[in-house]
């Protein structure tokens, strides 16, 4: 594709004269900014991707897929049963319900929300059984129940300690309305990795929650987990033609706009890193330009020994192409490398320099994700190419009108 007098040019273009050091200084700064371009660019793609997949299986282990809650008419035990029945091993049926109490410790009060879960079906939930990380979850009896690791570290309490717990909902009493409280043991400890789940989830026995909250068996939710969640649609639609008078509803329309947000600001930020290699592409223009404009004299020799136009513009292409290549090369590699060290380096930082570079109350996970896809550096790296292509194509052609009679007519 390329003759050997082509690649020679090229060679000597790459490594200017003492006095044409400027053109180095261009050149350089034409390599970095497209090598840092590409990084940045793979290293932000792989942490809005792992944030994606962390909170997605993190949400869809925590919560059930789809809930069904009465509307019109109340869950009976022959829905129960029925749904049962039709899906058999297909999905994980399990009665529930949800309640907001407040929790009462040393003169203090935190906000909780209160999970209620039958203890055989609790076990079948895989995601909470791989995240105790106190206790037993063969301990989730009458009177104890499950808080995250973050409330516990709040409330300074451990497996074995009692909390006392106060309803927001009101009960008659002989003196008037007024809430109920009971105290219950901690049976076990669960860390999901999310930090909002941690510090703000309680699981109850489900006979518990029904006594807790004044209410009967008749007045429970269903939670489906299914085998694969992204079926959910069309196990939804499926439930809901069974029974109109229940509300479903799926993890996906709970968090429809979560991850319609994430989508969106992954997209703007992939379009708003892209101009770093854009302004950096443009390097190689000018720098492009400023050679052709100071090889005249060296072009106009080679045309009249016979070098044809398409020679020399491939020749000064070359030259453009193979800085923003290496430089899309090294990206990728720099790139890469930090997004698989990306939470060791966060870890190193925080501790030299004393900051909280990744605070989990914000980003409600541990740590930083990160989760590298063969397609996104691919696209990245072939986009960077194009316009690498591009950048170096424009001013190759100005080389070719060079007349060599007008640029010797002084010599």
């Amino acid at each position: 594709m390329f003759t050997t007098i082509e690649k020679l040019i090229t060679i000597r273009n790459l490594k200017p004269k003492k006095k044409e050091g400027f053109l180095k200084v261009i050149s350089l700064f034409s390599f970095i900014g497209i090598m840092l371009g590409v990084a940045i660019l793979i290293i932000v793609m792989s942490v809005m991707n792992g944030f994606r997949s962390e909170l997605t299986e993190k949400i869809l282990g925590f919560n059930s897929h789809i809930t069904i809650k009465p509307y019109n008419e109340k869950i009976n035990d022959k829905f129960y049963k029925k749904l049962k029945s039709y899906y058999q091993e297909e999905i994980l049926l399990i009665k529930t319900f949800n309640g907001e109490a407040v929790v009462l410790l040393n003169n203090a009060a935190k906000g909780v929300l209160i999970r209620g879960l039958e203890k055989q079906e609790i076990k079948k939930i895989t995601f909470l059984n791989n995240n105790i990380i106190d206790g037993k979850l063969s301990d989730f009896n009458e009177g104890k129940i499950i808080i995250g690791k973050q409330l516990a570290i709040e409330l300074g309490v451990v497996v074995g300690d009692k909390i006392n717990i106060m309803s927001s909902t009101l009960v008659s009493t002989p003196l008037g309305s007024a809430s109920k409280q009971s105290y219950y043991e901690i049976g076990a400890v669960f860390s999901s990795g999310l930090y909002d789940f941690d510090r703000n989830v309680i699981f109850f026995n489900l006979s518990d929650t029904l006594s807790f909250f004044e209410k009967d068996v008749d007045e429970i939710n269903l939670e489906i987990f299914l085998k694969d969640p992204l079926k959910v649609k069309i196990y939804k639609n499926e439930i809901q033609n069974m029974n109109q008078n229940f509300y479903v509803f799926s993890w996906a329309d709970i968090n429809k706009s979560f991850f319609s947000a994430l989508k969106v600001e992954r997209n703007v930020m992939f379009l708003i890193l892209t101009l770093i290699i854009i302004v950096a592409a443009f390097n190689i223009i000018s720098g492009l330009t400023i050679l052709i404009k100071n090889k005249t004299k060296e072009i106009a020799i080679l045309r009249s020994l016979g070098l044809s136009k398409n020679s020399i513009m491939k020749s000064f292409f070359l030259t453009g192409f193979l800085i923003g290549f290496f430089a899309t090369i090294f990206g990728v590699g720099l790139g890469v490398t930090f997004s698989i060290y990306i939470e060791e380096i966060r870890q190193f930082l925080s501790l030299a320099f004393n900051l909280e570079i990744f605070p989990n109350d914000i980003y409600f996970l541990n740590e930083i994700p990160s989760e590298l896809t063969l397609k996104s550096i691919l696209s990245i790296s072939f986009f960077s190419i194009i316009i690498t292509t591009i950048s170096s194509f424009l001013p190759s052609i100005s080389a070719t009108k060079i007349k060599p009679v007008e640029a010797l007519k002084y010599e």
